[in-house]
């Protein structure tokens, strides 16, 4: 099957590529950006000791991780518009992606935030700072360095996941993909290609891990 690859065709479409690259990365990193505030908007009202603050947070992490992204896609796309809400379908996607990565991304901070020392928290709270200081002076920024490996891989993910919205007409990676077999009647070539640019963000991603793991490699580890 691969021996008839037509690598004429690959080349002929690699600016629809390139185009669906493009946009598959500034749908990632517009994604993950949003996915990040509210991870950590989430993760500070999830360890709230108020019953009031918690709950919310709480409900949109447990939903969001217990129903499908497509189902979550589906339902603001055919869902918005019924409410009145008519939004283009990139920033749907955009949305859908912060959404159900924020969920993910809340229990990775929270889990850097668990093993931060309680010492420190009371120290802070000794010295008269309030819940916003601390989280923003001691907590997070101590949380946020050893999660940046699994934040890099919630991110790889989260790529992936962005070709689902191919299915509601955004033109990213997949969908161009897509254009070949619509066009030419070549399914394989246009899986060929966007199997090889989606290769192409993984490496990109996991040179990012693997640097920031070099370069905060505790000393006399080998």
């Amino acid at each position: 099957m691969l021996g008839s690859l037509n690598t004429r065709v690959m080349l002929e479409y690699l600016p629809d590529i390139w185009q669906g690259f493009l946009s598959t990365l500034m749908l990632s990193t517009t994604g993950f950006a949003g996915a990040l505030t509210l991870g950590i908007i989430a993760c500070a009202l999830s360890i709230q000791p108020v019953r009031w603050l918690r709950a919310p947070a709480t409900v949109y992490i447990d939903a969001v991780r217990a129903t499908p992204l497509l189902a979550q896609l589906y339902f603001l796309y055919f869902g918005l518009p019924r409410l009145g809400i008519v939004l283009p379908e990139i920033l749907i996607g955009i949305i859908v992606l912060s959404l159900n990565s924020g969920a993910y991304v809340a229990e990775i901070i929270r889990s850097g935030i668990l093993a931060i020392s309680r010492g420190q928290v009371e120290a802070a709270i000794s010295s008269g700072m309030t819940y916003l200081q601390r989280m923003r002076l001691i907590i997070l920024p101590q949380a946020l360095r050893p999660t940046i490996s699994p934040l890099i891989g919630q991110a790889i993910v989260l790529v992936k996941d962005s070709s689902l919205l191919s299915l509601i007409s955004v033109v990213e990676l997949t969908r161009a993909g897509q254009m070949i077999a619509i066009d030419r009647f070549m399914p394989i070539e246009g899986l060929v290609a966007t199997a090889l640019a989606y290769l192409l963000l993984y490496y990109l991603l996991k040179l990012l891990a693997g640097i920031w793991s070099h370069q905060n490699r505790l000393p006399g580890r080998a």
